[in-house]
């Protein structure tokens, strides 16, 4: 053993079916936590050894701790749960306390999977804030989030429905120029949504919420005229919506009714001398009484870490033009 490492005790898990699935297939999840801290990790039969700097056994031993809990509560552990609980660790601080909702009998328990995302989900469930914006690049989980939130809410009776709202506006397609009646045109559009509302409820809760007129998504131009009261209202690719769209949708706001609004001003499909209303509704908003500003950057992504890089790669050719 190297000068200034330590060789912890033996540390047991009794439950070995959760133990396997922390270690990963071929130990791959282990591999992966000696790769970033620089560590040892021994693992027979049921039981673990660290080697390594006092400091980075410590984090360590801490992320198995938390892969382990999280597995005997069925948690599926793989890369991306290793990658959340390294995040956790990665200033030194101490270890948080995750906020866990609950779907559906227990249908799937969603937890923040990053420091960010925690800060993000402690600001949704805040009832002193009525309006909450959650910006920054795509694969930080801002959406999923938001409209996870409002299922539980829904499931829970805290709010007779969950509306979701886009601009009808992606990439220079409007939903005019495509074919079939309305429904074949927005479903393709909202297929996104329609996919974070099934793994948050399961099928068949999700139809038959649908059905009962509890969950109801629609391009942003169906918000004109109503009163939204009692509901969450999640206003998902904000960054397509006008400054008169925003102001309009940020108005149907009625007794009981909360709003996320999400999406990455950086990457707007409006016209060029058109502003984002995103944008300005957060420039002249942060900081008014019932409102929080979340802002996500390309550190928060949770998808492949490829993700992570290709932002940054974006972001910087983007100053760079703008030098």
């Amino acid at each position: 053993m190297k000068l200034g490492q330590i060789e912890t005790p033996i540390v047991e898990f009794p439950d070995l079916t959760a133990f396997r699935m922390v270690c990963g297939i071929n130990h791959s999840n282990l591999t992966y936590i000696e790769q970033k801290l620089n560590v040892i990790l021994h693992a027979p039969g049921g039981k673990m050894l660290f080697e390594g700097a006092q400091t980075q056994v410590d984090k360590a031993r801490q992320i198995i701790r938390r892969l382990y809990q999280r597995a005997l509560a069925g948690e599926t552990i793989g890369e991306p749960q290793v990658r959340s609980e390294l995040s956790f660790t990665a200033n030194d601080e101490a270890e948080p306390t995750l906020e866990h909702l609950q779907f559906g009998a227990g249908r799937r328990s969603v937890s923040a999977r990053n420091p960010a995302q925690q800060i993000y989900l402690r600001m949704l469930m805040d009832q002193k804030n009525d309006l909450v914006f959650g910006i920054g690049p795509a694969g930080t989980g801002k959406t999923f989030l938001a409209i996870a939130y409002g299922a539980s809410l829904l499931l829970a009776k805290r709010i007779e429905r969950l509306i979701v709202a886009r601009p009808a506006l992606e990439a220079g397609e409007r939903l005019g120029f495509l074919p079939g009646d309305l429904a074949e045109k927005v479903d393709p559009y909202m297929i996104p949504i329609w996919d974070a509302l099934h793994q948050t409820m399961g099928q068949q809760m999700l139809d038959r919420l649908r059905e009962q007129g509890k969950i109801e998504i629609a391009p942003l131009a169906f918000m004109r005229g109503r009163t939204l009261s009692d509901a969450l209202v999640v206003l998902d690719e904000a960054q397509n919506a006008s400054i008169a769209q925003m102001q309009m949708v940020l108005t149907r706001l009625g007794e009981g009714g909360r709003m996320v609004v999400t999406g990455d001003p950086g990457q707007s499909d409006l016209p060029r001398a058109q502003r984002s209303g995103l944008a300005h509704a957060v420039q002249i908003l942060d900081g008014i009484k019932g409102i929080g500003v979340h802002q996500f950057t390309a550190n928060d992504v949770v998808r492949h870490p490829l993700v992570a890089r290709i932002v940054r790669a974006y972001e910087a050719d983007q100053k760079h033009e703008t030098q």
